[in-house]
């Protein structure tokens, strides 16, 4: 695991963040997996729902950052009674390999819990490698899979789960 310099934050986020989630996940997933701009769409219409219904007690966005650079984020949102539901989780590419992404992941936890959620869940796609290894490592588990193209090239969508 790479070393973070000590000017490393995690922040909850501000209203030009949100925008910076959209356009990040949009350009690093079309390079990194060939997603097109129906990703993005669904980036922006998640991010515009927390923008205008987030309750602020129960639901988070958390924002990374590197030398004063987003590099990551994540999103904790009600989805149902005692169910917390992990969105937009993402790692920048100079900040992967640091622990960032584990951090982003206990924050959103240990919040889910300090609100009396009981089950947090998320949905994911088989292609990111990575992010599942994380998942696996903060206790969440595989409940099933489908296949979709939602993207552009044909994946398999996850939904993961964590009891709390």
């Amino acid at each position: 695991m790479r070393e973070l310099p000590a000017t490393r934050t995690l922040r909850s986020h501000q209203a030009d963040d949100l925008d910076w989630i959209v356009e990040h996940h949009g350009v690093l997933y079309a390079t990194e997996f060939g997603w097109d701009q129906r990703f993005q769409e669904l980036v922006a219409r998640i991010v515009d729902e927390f923008r205008i219904q987030h309750d602020p007690v129960v639901e988070r966005c958390w924002i990374a950052e590197l030398q004063g650079q987003r590099v990551g984020c994540v999103m904790l949102v009600k989805k149902a009674e005692a169910i917390a539901q992990l969105r937009l989780l993402l790692v920048d590419p100079k900040a992967r390999g640091t622990g960032l992404g584990y951090q982003l992941m206990d924050t959103c936890i240990q919040f889910a819990r300090a609100q009396g959620y009981r089950r947090l869940t998320l949905w994911t796609s088989d292609v990111l490698h990575s992010a599942k290894r994380l998942y696996e490592r903060t206790g969440f588990r595989f409940i099933e899979e489908e296949p979709h193209a939602m993207f552009g090239p044909p994946m398999l969508g996850q939904t993961w789960v964590l009891e709390l």
